[in-house]
């Protein structure tokens, strides 16, 4: 989810009020039940100890079909189809109520009739894009390709927030706390070129990817012609080649996510010196960034690496390369030529989704991306009520003090090492629901009938937005997610925490359910987020989010040493004979659920009632607490897209995240796990961090 639609992470709206959705409603004695253990999804022939995840899921995964528009199902994405819903459902009664000229509600209404103009969009051709394709085909010299390379430079990459390292431009601006002075924001340099989602997908040679490379050559001259390009077979090889090159040079995501080699301290003038071939005066000239002394270069041999192809790659296959991007990115926006091509390689050969998602749900999906500040004012309003974001408050306090206690708790840390890590646990920002502040976008034209030029003004409003923050002083309570997103965040460089209104719903948060279920669910997602904090990317970071190593050498040895045992758990699953799972490129998710686990367990203990908690239909409190966990996780894949999310994702799939209650003790008590049972570890194989 890389241009022109919203990304929805992996991992975050309550509801006090009816609600239903597959799979989250429960049998109960021949009865329904809405609250707790969803006992029609457990598969009561395996056994917990075998598979938890086919325990907890089995009867929903056997009944489930994965819709013909997706590539996966989850419990996050049924959240969002009801997010998408609510938001539509607003969207449109704003659209109807005529609002005044140039409010908030105007634009959202006018971008979303701007995308469903069909017949306008078809009309208009491919003039909305011509001038920009006219643009890249004036280029003449190198000058001239640095100085379109810069007034195409976007901040579309987000390396510790969003994990997002994809930027088809030749490279991605982020706009963040500097690792060295978080209390400013400075300019990140990171990376891009390629249009596929990762490097391996150019450098791989299996089977699988050689036939792959062979249908998007295809997919490019198919685009290609379509925009009246002619040779479109010849132009397409020779993209594609160049993007071969550019991923030659890019660093793998397990590399990317070292924050410590992502510290690369350059300043304007040294650009010329570190990566020849570029003209990176005229580049940094168009891009607005001039009068920037100072940058961080997250992978500085692929920038070095790209700067060099641009003086060494013949002027016409860039300008092919930047043409063929700029069609790609907007195909959305173009006839429905475009937009059907662009799914059947992106949507139906790469992620092996069959149907395209309805064309209200797209358009849905960019309102969210171009005004979701605006939108999520409304979506939290409606949907998550004052009561709901203190019961959440509530147990984010509970949870956390689970973590200071497990701190204190910690034989192997020394004092210097434990007053560094609760410093930063009570200097925490945790957003519940909703921003602070909101964006203010009256400085963004939205046109009824101009969907092309709508979010082509965002992208660059966007842009703009962010280099006019460079150098002044950070605002550590900021959100990077609206509330209508189903996800949740850690932001290391704040030293902050967001959970959006809209995965703070069932099955992840209910109010009716039993304590023990709800620390399972969202307890462990909380826990998650916190964890992370101390993860192997956050424990690099201060309470005021500074890169600075506060570990005693024996404690990192003792840290380093316990993740090294999950990163060689994790690479010993196969989703697939010839893929296993990256157990370092997955290791900072694979921590945070485990250390969220832990603590929310923790905390669930604590927060018990003085009274007995009852079994819920023969479940104790621990298996209710255990089930919520594996419920809440539950999700299924079509292979290509499995296969492209062992490959690209910092999270490892559903069922290897279920299985991470190997690693705790009261899961083998509650269940009655025992030696020879196919998930069973022997306590001293069981990893335990914090």
């Amino acid at each position: 989810m890389k241009t022109l639609i919203m990304k929805f992470a992996v991992f975050c709206s309550c509801a006090l009020f009816a609600f239903s959705a597959p799979g989250f409603a429960q049998a109960q004695g021949g009865t329904t039940t809405e609250h707790g253990v969803s006992l029609q999804d457990i598969d009561r022939s395996v056994k917990p100890g075998d598979n938890f995840f086919e325990y907890s899921n089995g009867e929903w995964l056997k009944r489930t079909e994965i819709p013909p528009d997706r590539g996966s199902l989850s419990v996050f994405s049924l959240l969002n189809d009801i997010a998408v819903k609510r938001t539509s459902q607003m969207i449109e009664e704003i659209a109807k109520s005529n609002p005044a000229p140039s409010s908030g509600n105007r634009k959202i209404a006018d971008l979303y009739h701007s995308y469903m103009d069909e017949a306008g969009i078809e009309a208009k051709g491919q003039s909305p894009i011509k001038p920009h394709l006219y643009e890249i085909a004036a280029i003449r010299s190198r000058k001239d390709l640095a100085r379109v390379l810069g007034q195409g430079l976007r901040a579309d990459v987000d390396p510790l927030n969003n994990t997002n390292f994809h930027t088809a431009n030749p490279f991605g601006l982020w706009v963040a706390p500097d690792f060295s002075d978080s209390d400013h924001y400075t300019a990140y340099l990171l990376q891009g070129g390629i249009e596929l989602p990762d490097r391996e997908y150019y450098l791989s040679n299996s089977e699988h990817m050689q036939n792959l490379r062979k249908q998007y050559q295809a997919h490019v001259a198919a685009m290609l012609k379509l925009a009246g390009f002619s040779d479109s077979d010849a132009r397409a090889q020779r993209i594609i080649e160049l993007e071969h090159a550019i991923a030659e040079k890019h660093w793998s995501l397990a590399e990317d996510q070292d924050v410590h080699k992502a510290n690369n301290p350059w300043k304007q003038s040294e650009f010329t010196v570190k990566a020849p071939g570029l003209e990176w005066k005229e580049f940094f000239r168009a891009a607005g960034l001039d009068k920037q002394v100072n940058f961080i270069v997250w992978q500085p041999s692929a920038i070095a690496g790209e700067s060099a192809l641009i003086a060494s790659s013949p002027i016409e296959t860039w300008k092919d390369l930047l043409s063929y991007h700029l069609i790609e990115q907007y195909g959305g926006t173009l006839p429905k030529a475009f937009a059907d091509e662009r799914f059947e390689f992106f949507g139906k050969t790469l992620f092996g989704t069959p149907q395209q998602t309805p064309r209200w749900q797209r358009a849905v999906n960019n309102v969210n991306f171009a005004l979701g500040d605006e939108v999520g004012k409304a979506y939290a309003q409606r949907y998550f009520p004052p009561e709901a974001k203190a019961q959440v408050q509530t147990m984010v306090a509970n949870i956390i003090a689970a973590f200071h206690k497990r701190i204190d708790a910690l034989n192997w840390m020394t004092a210097a090492t434990r007053a560094e890590a609760q410093a930063k646990l009570d200097a925490l920002y945790v957003g519940i629901g909703y921003p602070e502040t909101w964006e203010d976008y009256s400085g963004l034209e939205i046109k009824p009938d101009d969907i092309f030029g709508n979010l082509w003004r965002r992208n660059v409003f966007e842009y703009h937005r962010w280099v006019n923050r460079l150098g002044k002083t950070v605002d550590r309570h900021e959100w990077c997610m609206t509330p209508q997103t189903v996800n949740a965040v850690n932001l290391p460089l704040q030293n902050a925490l967001n959970f959006p209104a809209a995965i703070l719903a069932p099955p992840f948060f209910d109010p009716g359910a039993p304590y023990p279920y709800n620390y399972g669910a969202i307890g462990s997602i909380i826990g998650h987020e916190v964890s992370h904090t101390f993860d192997s990317e956050g424990s690099a970071f201060d309470a005021k989010g500074a890169l600075r190593n506060w570990w005693t050498q024996a404690d990192l040895d003792h840290f380093d040493g316990s993740t090294a045992k999950l990163v060689t758990q994790y690479d010993s699953y196969h989703p697939f004979p010839d893929l296993s799972l990256n157990g370092k490129q997955t290791l900072a998710e694979n921590i945070a659920d485990l250390g969220g686990l832990a603590a929310a367990y923790d905390a669930y203990r604590t927060a018990l009632p003085s009274k007995p908690v009852p079994d819920q239909d023969g479940f104790t409190p621990d298996q209710q607490f255990f089930l919520g966990y594996g419920q809440s996780r539950r999700g299924k894949s079509r292979p290509a897209a499995l296969r492209q999310q062992v490959m690209t994702d910092p999270h490892s799939p559903s069922e290897y995240r279920t299985d991470m209650v190997r690693n705790i003790d009261a899961w083998y008590q509650a269940f009655g796990v025992q030696l020879g049972e196919q998930l069973y570890l022997a306590p001293s194989d069981r990893v335990t961090i914090w």
